[in-house]
């Protein structure tokens, strides 16, 4: 039943196809529930009647199924890991590969089929279409539906996650088939897409925390996947903790809003959100940007990032790149109405994203590890979202998160094919060197075009080169950033006692130098990769190759939307097409929080200031397209092995500014340290089990048993005189005064 129904309130898509959007989530969790069924199935064994006989299909143990999961044969089998043992395909690899992309298949259509109907409800659609099940905390005055929310920025989100989803779980049947853990990997991909559909999806804040925690149990779960290497295992344990470090700002936000407003729904919240003090409406937005910065790893929070590459590569596509990592940016997002009252909150925002951009676009300067490349550039490009968020352009943001999910899942997924293609080189020759660093590639173009072609339109989309898709976007953000530093709320304000105005002209420079530097890296990953001669070995050589089909495929539809899906945004300078497409579908959402920060008016645009922005934007890019270009030597390149260790800067590059190791100095240790030594030594060891159960619950009862068994004689004499003392004793107590 849906609110409307309840209110009597009108509603264009009550009737329509949108009447069955529970079912977005509901196909992606049957698909869960299925492959997990599949992989407890094959995991069981009833055990032979005669225990030494032996089963008659046994399946590998989980030792055996990490040891094999990525060992390839000559022929093509598997595409990643770094050993070589013989390969053992899944019983029900054939049935998972159905479901697991079927599932999202019919999502994906079902996704369209809505969006369809929203587009013909056009202007009608001016408020969400909320369809409430049943309620779900009714706890004193706390009324908690279990609700979803459709409209217009709910509906950018699911058409990106079924449809980048359904691509990338695709590419998997090609890049997983020979995993022992083929249906558990499709049931974690499964589960993650249902909870990413949960938290765009959900009607309150409560709803959207579900799938907002059910996406981080699924990121810690598949960083994890190959849980037998520890360092995979503890790549996801980081995850997980930074992330709750995170959600205790989430869950604050959310309390403070309860005592505040009453509601948690954001229909709700946006209602009487103008009423809220302004350094309350302040502390909220700044908590909620602390859940942001642990799930869509910005400073300080996002050290984990990098790290969660140890899992699969179609996992660093799906959640590292296109679609969790982007949450914070959708609360944000979803949370206009409280950032547009906040200047303070916002220019905060603006700040941590273009400090966050920089700095990791520099540790991008010199990582070798193509996923680590890939990685950095991912929480870079995210400081940028944000501050397109921060700056009140929300559109410019999400806009920058579309494209964004279609070159980044471009470049990891375009990434895995280089790997998949370098590891069945070197498991043929039974080479250990290193198959994800760039040291040992080279060349590749020759033995790969199509993903050459393809990572390249991808390079020069996030290089921000017109007209692929990253130009419009990032060009977008940055543009709206300059225009904002006058005449708007932000403008006005200051942050840490500096004006407004001056933060956002700063921080516009750093988004440049972000430009120029990820036009760097990028150049240099595609050049010491595809370009130059190949260092992977003459032997190996003869084995490189394109990957199949069904991992070229995705790439081929991924390559064709980073080229045209800037025209979803033209400019009103850029006369190609239809200008201002998304900012005609975000305006019933976002337009009146745009307008609050533009004081209520909307910007004239100067068209010769906007040429000259355009101009220097793309004139960076270009810029570090040339110096890449120019500097770089691929020929004088040594594989992995022996090459020289960096010195100076570089080494600090190379090591990312040893965050992580300040870090683990700074908080790991001392934690350890006390957990160790006061609460487990001290307290646990010491008073709990020393004080409390060896000497109160052991020495004492032993001694006083002891004096019990000194008393206990058995001499019956004895008894006597005690009795006698006994009753001298009771007498004398009630006769002396």
């Amino acid at each position: 039943m849906s609110l409307q129904d309840v209110t009597g309130i009108a509603q264009p898509l009550a009737g329509t196809v949108a009447r069955w959007m529970s079912a977005l989530p509901l196909l992606p969790l049957l698909g869960f529930v299925l492959n997990g069924a599949l992989s407890i199935f094959s995991a069981y064994h009833a055990g032979p009647a005669d225990p030494g006989a032996h089963p008659h299909d046994p399946q590998p143990s989980a030792e055996e199924a990490h040891e094999a999961h990525t060992g390839h044969d000559v022929t093509g089998g598997g595409g990643h890991g770094d050993d070589h043992h013989v390969i053992v395909r899944h019983r029900f690899a054939t049935l998972t590969s159905i479901v697991g992309p079927g599932v999202m298949v019919l999502a994906f259509v079902l996704a369209v089929a809505i969006f369809m109907a929203m587009r013909g409800a056009g202007a009608e659609l001016h408020a969400p279409f909320v369809q409430r099940y049943y309620e779900w905390m009714p706890v004193g005055d706390l009324r908690i539906d279990a609700a979803f929310q459709l409209d217009q920025l709910s509906m950018v989100m699911i058409l990106v996650i079924t449809g980048v989803g359904m691509l990338i779980h695709i590419f998997s049947v090609g890049y997983m088939q020979d995993d022992p853990g083929y249906p558990r990997y499709f049931a974690y991909l499964n589960l993650f897409v249902a909870f990413m559909l949960v938290l765009v999806m959900g009607a309150s804040y409560p709803v959207m925390f579900v799938g907002w925690e059910g996406v981080g149990l699924c990121s810690y779960l598949l960083i994890g996947f190959w849980y037998l290497d520890e360092a995979n295992a503890n790549a996801g344990k980081k995850a997980f903790i930074m992330n709750r470090i995170g959600d205790f700002g989430f869950l604050v936000a959310m309390f403070m809003l309860w005592a505040n407003v009453g509601t948690l729904e954001f229909e709700g919240v946006r209602g009487q959100a103008a009423s809220l003090a302004p350094n309350v409406v302040t502390w909220i937005c700044l908590f909620f940007f602390l859940g942001c910065t642990g799930k869509s790893a910005q400073i300080p929070l996002y050290t984990w990032l990098p790290d969660a590459m140890a899992g699969p590569t179609p996992v660093s596509a799906l959640i590292h790149a296109a679609t969790m990592v982007t949450a914070g940016v959708y609360l944000i997002a979803r949370s206009n109405f409280l950032f547009a009252l906040s200047p303070s909150a916002s220019l905060t925002v603006v700040v941590i994203g273009a400090l966050t951009a920089i700095f990791a676009a520099s540790i991008g300067l010199k990582q070798w590890d193509i996923k680590k490349v890939l990685a950095y550039s991912t929480v870079s490009q995210l400081g940028y979202m944000f501050v397109g968020v921060g700056a009140g352009a929300y559109v410019s943001g999400v806009f920058h998160l579309v494209t964004h999910a279609f070159f980044k899942a471009l470049l990891f997924l375009g990434s895995g094919s280089v790997i998949f293609a370098m590891h069945r080189a070197y498991h043929a020759t039974h080479n250990e060197d290193d198959a994800q660093d760039m040291r040992n590639m080279g060349g590749l173009r020759r033995y790969m075009p199509w993903t050459f072609l393809l990572m390249l339109a991808a390079t020069l989309a996030i290089a921000g080169i017109f007209p692929f898709a990253g130009f419009f976007s990032k060009d977008e953000i940055l543009g709206t950033l300059f225009l904002r530093a006058r005449g708007s709320t932000l403008a006005d304000a200051h942050w840490l006692g500096i004006p407004g105005g001056i933060v956002l002209y700063a921080c516009y420079a750093l988004g440049l130098a972000a430009a120029f530097m990820t036009a760097v890296y990028m150049m240099r990953m595609l050049i010491y990769t595809f370009l130059g001669p190949n260092r992977s070995g003459e032997r190996e050589r003869e084995f490189l190759g394109e990957a199949p089909w069904v991992m070229t495929g995705p790439l081929v539809v991924l390559g064709a939307l980073s080229v045209v899906g800037g025209w979803l945004n033209l400019p009103e300078t850029i006369k190609l097409g239809r200008i201002g497409l998304l900012d005609r579908w975000l305006e019933p959402v976002v337009g009146e929080s745009t307008l609050r920060i533009t004081h209520g008016t909307v910007p004239e645009v100067n068209q010769t200031l906007e040429y000259a922005l355009i101009g220097v934007a793309l004139a960076i890019a270009i810029a570090g397209i040339i110096v890449a270009w120019t500097v770089l030597e691929p020929g004088r390149l040594l594989p992995k092995r022996d090459a020289k260790p960096e010195e100076g800067f570089e080494r600090v590059l190379a090591n990312k500014y040893y965050v992580d190791e300040i870090y683990d100095d700074a908080v790991v240790q001392p934690t350890v340290g006390v957990s160790r030594g006061l609460l487990w030594e001290g307290i646990d060891d010491g008073l709990i089990d020393g004080v409390m159960v060896r000497f109160v619950g052991g020495q004492v009862p032993r001694f006083v048993g002891w004096i019990g068994s000194r008393l206990q004689s058995g001499q019956v004499g004895t008894y006597a005189w005690v009795l006698i003392v006994g009753v001298l004793f009771v007498l004398g107590a009630f006769t002396i005064r």
